[in-house]
């Protein structure tokens, strides 16, 4: 199979190429830029007149509720909605039904992804623990032999120091990724919203940001110790960014991400009692989403990620502190992405290194980048088009969205995975 894509603007990450040019493809991959090469015979032309085209989005944070809860999503449902809003690959947490601590289970997503005729790049983070229950190790070789990219233990605490510390050992033996979200449970408690006057003034159990720190600055030290190549994911709270900037002002081998809604709420949203502004981390204070951005902008944030979480209607219509929590992110966020740039938080090759180059590179996957050899992972933008945030719209089987109702310039016009248009408007 082989692709002309005309007369778009190509951006690649980082802005080290923004310019009109023609792309050629060819077996999955990218073989000329600007020029065919020769004997290069176009089996189909797009015209991208006017239109970005940008390396596949991947979402480094995304749970697809699959193996284990049909009721809120699945792979199809979701893989469908990635690949619409310009996202090629997704990064799936261990924290599946059953977890991902064994290669059977890395097989089963592998094999329900082949079933739903790939629409998606799918790639497992493996369980640091079995069962994720914080006390034995995983096959960590095992599991990586089976294609994990990383691992973690998600938003599951770990029985001690002591087992965070062998974790880690282990994976810096293996030269293995570890992801960590920091939380002390103990400080968490039953909290659902941030520490603050809103908390007070609604009533709600809280969580301060100190649940956050405290488990971050103890991260901090054990990859000091271990020298495990580590990544912070969903970092909420000002402080956590100054922390991370000096790590890597140190040299210690962290990276790091935050959810993108956290650049747009606060915990002023939650409003009455609003639970699809229900996340853990909870939305933090004006000053947080501020250092958050600023985090982004200076490079200390590395990445962006949905943080997707859909869940069925009914999960959202208990009492906001007994509300699941999580935010059905894969419809906005490019979109939201986008919103960064008109807002001038950074220049549009900066913003696709952070969905793009970035995750890529830290992870170790293919795609990321628009080169002649690079693998042909490609989307079509066009910024003109305008929408309205429907969540009843999404093509996620999750609608639980605080968006509903905002105002959005940019659409996915083609999504190509492998070199092949998977979808078109």
């Amino acid at each position: 199979m082989s692709l002309h894509i005309r007369n778009g603007r190509v951006v690649e990450a980082t802005g080290a190429d923004d310019r009109v040019i023609d792309i050629y493809l060819q077996n999955g991959k990218i073989v000329g830029l600007g020029s065919a090469p020769n004997g290069f015979r176009a089996d189909q032309v797009i015209d991208a007149d006017g239109h970005l085209i940008l390396p596949g989005l991947i979402d480094i944070q995304a749970r697809l509720r699959d193996p284990g809860e049909p009721e809120k999503a699945n792979i199809a449902s979701e893989t469908e909605a990635a690949i619409k809003n310009g996202i090629t690959s997704l990064c799936i947490p261990p924290d599946t039904q059953p977890p991902i601590d064994n290669s059977a289970t890395v097989e089963l997503i592998h094999h329900r992804n082949e079933m739903f005729g790939h629409q998606a790049r799918i790639y497992p983070i493996g369980a640091l623990t079995r069962g994720l229950g914080g006390d034995q190790l995983s096959n960590m070789g095992s599991l990586r032999a089976n294609g994990c990219i990383a691992f973690s233990n998600a938003k599951h605490p770990l029985a001690s120091n002591l087992v965070q510390r062998r974790a880690m050992d282990y994976a810096a033996g293996q030269e293995s990724l570890v992801i960590i979200q920091p939380m002390d449970h103990d400080l968490m408690g039953n909290g659902c919203a941030h520490e603050g006057v809103c908390a007070t003034r609604l009533g709600l159990p809280s969580i301060p940001e100190v649940a956050e720190t405290a488990a971050l600055a103890k991260d901090i030290e054990l990859v000091a110790q271990t020298g495990a190549r580590t990544h912070f994911g969903q970092l909420s709270c000002a402080r956590s960014v100054d922390m991370i900037r000096r790590a890597k002002a140190n040299g210690l081998p962290v990276t790091a991400d935050c959810a993108i809604h956290q650049l747009f709420l606060s915990d002023h949203d939650i409003g009455h009692f609003n639970s699809n502004m229900l996340t853990i981390p909870p939305l933090r204070s004006q000053y947080d989403r501020d250092a958050l951005r600023a985090g982004l902008t200076d490079g200390t944030i590395d990445c962006l990620c949905s943080d997707h979480q859909p869940h069925e209607v009914d999960a959202k219509l208990k009492p906001f502190p007994s509300a699941e929590a999580g935010i059905s992110g894969l419809d906005t966020l490019l979109a939201l992405a986008l919103r960064l740039v008109d807002e001038e938080v950074l220049p549009i090759g900066e913003l696709i290194a952070r969905l793009t180059s970035n995750p890529a590179t830290i992870l170790g996957l293919p795609g990321g980048k628009i080169g002649v050899g690079e693998v042909a992972d490609l989307i079509i933008v066009d910024l003109e088009t305008h929408w309205i945030c429907e969540p009843d719209k999404f093509i996620s089987k999750g609608k639980n969205s605080p968006f509903g109702g905002w105002d959005f310039n940019g659409s996915v016009t083609h999504t190509l995975i492998d070199g092949k248009v998977v979808y078109q408007s």
